[in-house]
């Protein structure tokens, strides 16, 4: 992601959230058939990466936990082994998360939330920078919006000729 303009990039914080933004228009733009080709690698992978923030989620709520229990109760002495093995299971399944993401991201779309499983895919309509949009559980991609729009601006891509992304080469830089 360049360094100019909006630099969002995606983080992995202490607590074990995970956040996925995205940067500046890719370098590629998808015809709705090549999109839909990448789909069954991208569900994969959201998968994967759904399953791993879960874990995470459930480790640091241990972790959480065992804080909140320290705190509460002062002096006590608290499983350092249990706490620092969950800590770094919690890391490691941080790592995988990039790992799962990066292998979608390669692809030249982006994943736009992964706890709703959503992907964007760049795309050209009318001469104008778009994305064909994604959910995981689609079947097929049948959603399109412009860059700023997001979800909540999804417009089907039968609904009109002029709102109809080309089959057409793509750009790739």
């Amino acid at each position: 992601m360049g360094e100019q303009g909006d630099n969002r990039k995606r983080t992995i914080a202490d607590r074990g959230d995970v956040s996925v933004e995205s940067g500046p228009m890719t370098n590629k733009y998808f015809s709705r058939e090549e999109a839909e080709q990448l789909l069954p690698l991208i569900e994969e992978s959201l998968k994967r990466a759904q399953s791993q923030k879960q874990t995470i989620d459930a480790l640091q709520g241990d972790l959480t936990n065992a804080a909140s229990r320290i705190m509460v109760l002062g002096g006590s002495f608290p499983p350092y082994a249990d706490l620092l093995k969950k800590k770094s299971e919690r890391d490691e399944m941080s790592a995988k998360i990039v790992e799962s993401l990066a292998q979608i991201q390669q692809t030249g779309c982006v994943v736009k939330d992964l706890d709703e499983g959503l992907v964007d895919f760049p795309c050209m309509i009318d001469g104008q920078e778009a994305y064909l949009c994604w959910k995981l559980g689609e079947s097929r991609i049948e959603y399109w919006h412009g860059l700023e729009e997001g979800f909540a601006g999804r417009k089907r891509i039968d609904s009109g000729p002029s709102e109809t992304p080309p089959s057409g080469p793509t750009r790739v830089q």
